[in-house]
């Protein structure tokens, strides 16, 4: 791994730095290439708690234990989610082009605030969350991830990380939002540029902004039965700025962590040979199997970040005043304290770290889970035979400070026609009452289609991945 000089006096790690000979880096391709591995170098030699360095070199502590995460997440008394208290930060380190600029660039958004002001924020965010019907989402979810299948189940293969998994997430949370239908797929392509942060990382962001600028403005002349209507009328009062800031989290978030526990759940059903057998042995659901990889494979690695509000003891380490530090998610459930055996089953258990936890935990993750559990489902039943294309060891990742996304997952499988018998959509099935007369409405959603029909010979009854969806 990439490593640093010793860093001055001020630095927070100076004295585990100057005792290792530097510091280790969380950027850079050594890092991103194999984060685990350097979660464990970094908890056998610091322990829970480790200096680290994070783009432009600068300082920070990665929080390693997961009893010390949730003590971080959980008493925003002590961390606080706002960067403006970042020293370096306040004193000029941080450069005006730093690629963390998202993460550490105060905006009026409830995951930068504490207290009152982010229970304010945070309730209107997840009461209007909470007005969608489940059963209406899981449709939205059926639609969009059939007309995916649809465009690649004559052709017997497929690449799942372009044709569905990146693509799922953007397309269901668009409609939830409130975005035309026409703005999903160049929503998708303008999110993973901005989170790649690639040269035109900015345009893309400058294009999602836009977007919601004009689903603001749309919504307040036209409300309608989505997320952006419901902050709007929300009683929190929340300004136009907060609202479009707050779609812009909730699609963006949404999106990345979804789209990666799509690609992280079939990779690990597809390669992984004990994981397989327990869901094809019927011991395992597919609810039970996401849980599974949002412990072993979390969509987010590392959250950016908390910053202490005084001179502090976590872990064993002095942290001082305005340093910053990383929730590391993956890490923390590792940690050989909560989980001594790794390989052992965590079925039922919940306490994981994927979703964070405490006041910031996210508000989402139901929906989330819900768009990735009813995807895969139709994926599954559409395509029963799924197999992985090439060897296991040829599957790659793009890394970056707070996650990995697999950047292919080649699948084969028998090749099936196309129904052309959509049946006619219902309406909009939300909780809220019916939309007054002549209200031009939004996305409708058809009931899932019955999936093709099997190839002759093919006894689907008996397929795993029907016995993995608990359904006979």
């Amino acid at each position: 791994m990439s490593t640093h000089p010793t860093p001055p006096p001020e630095c927070p790690a100076h004295a585990a730095g100057a005792a290792s000979g530097g510091l280790y880096r969380l950027h850079g391709p050594e890092a991103e290439a194999d984060p685990m591995g350097l979660y464990e170098k970094l908890r056998a030699e610091h322990g829970p708690v480790a200096p680290v360095l994070v783009s432009g070199d600068l300082p920070a502590w990665l929080v390693l234990g997961h009893r010390e995460n949730l003590d971080v997440a959980r008493t925003p008394s002590r961390f606080a989610r706002d960067p403006r208290g970042w020293r370096d930060l306040k004193e000029g380190r941080v450069p005006a082009d730093t690629p963390l600029g998202p993460m550490v660039s105060w905006v009026p958004v409830c995951n930068f605030t504490d207290g009152a002001v982010h229970e304010r924020l945070r309730g209107a965010v997840t009461e209007s969350l909470e007005r969608f019907d489940k059963r209406g989402i899981r449709r939205f979810v059926t639609r969009f991830a059939n007309q995916l299948v649809d465009r690649i189940a004559a052709d017997g293969e497929a690449d799942l990380v372009p044709a569905f998994s990146d693509q799922l997430p953007m397309l269901v949370m668009t409609q939830l939002v409130g975005a035309p239908d026409e703005h999903g797929p160049r929503l998708v392509k303008a999110a993973r540029d901005m989170l790649q942060g690639t040269e035109t990382a900015l345009q893309s962001d400058r294009y999602v902004t836009v977007t919601l600028e004009q689903l603001v403005l749309d919504r307040k002349a036209q409300p309608a039965r989505d997320l952006a209507s419901w902050l709007l009328e929300h009683p929190a009062n929340l300004s136009d700025t907060e609202v479009l800031m707050h779609l812009r989290v909730v699609l963006i978030a949404a999106y990345e962590t979804t789209a990666n526990l799509i690609a992280n759940t079939l990779r690990t059903v597809l390669t992984d040979q004990r994981f397989r057998a327990s869901l094809s042995g019927g011991h395992m659901t597919l609810p039970d199997a996401l849980e599974q990889v949002l412990w072993d494979d979390p969509p987010i690695n590392t959250i950016i970040g908390r910053w202490a509000t005084g001179d502090t003891l976590l872990g064993g380490r002095q942290i001082k005043a305005g340093d910053m530090l990383l929730l590391g998610l993956a890490a923390g459930n590792a940690d050989p304290q909560i989980r001594p055996d790794p390989a052992a089953s965590v079925r039922g258990n919940r306490s994981h770290l994927a979703f964070s936890s405490g006041p910031h935990e996210c508000p989402g993750q139901d929906i989330g889970r819900a768009i990735a559990d009813t995807g895969i489902e139709v994926l599954m039943d559409r395509l029963p035979d799924l197999q992985l294309a090439v060897d296991a060891s040829r599957l790659q990742w793009r890394g970056t400070l707070m996650s990995r996304h697999l950047q292919s997952l080649p699948v084969r499988f028998a090749p099936r026609p196309v129904p052309d018998d959509q049946p006619e959509p219902p309406p909009h099935p939300h909780t809220q009452p019916e939309q007054p007369a002549g209200h031009p409405g939004h996305a409708v959603i058809p009931p899932q289609p019955t999936a093709a029909p099997a190839p002759a010979g093919h006894r689907r009854e008996l397929s795993w991945w029907r016995r993995l969806l608990g359904r006979r």
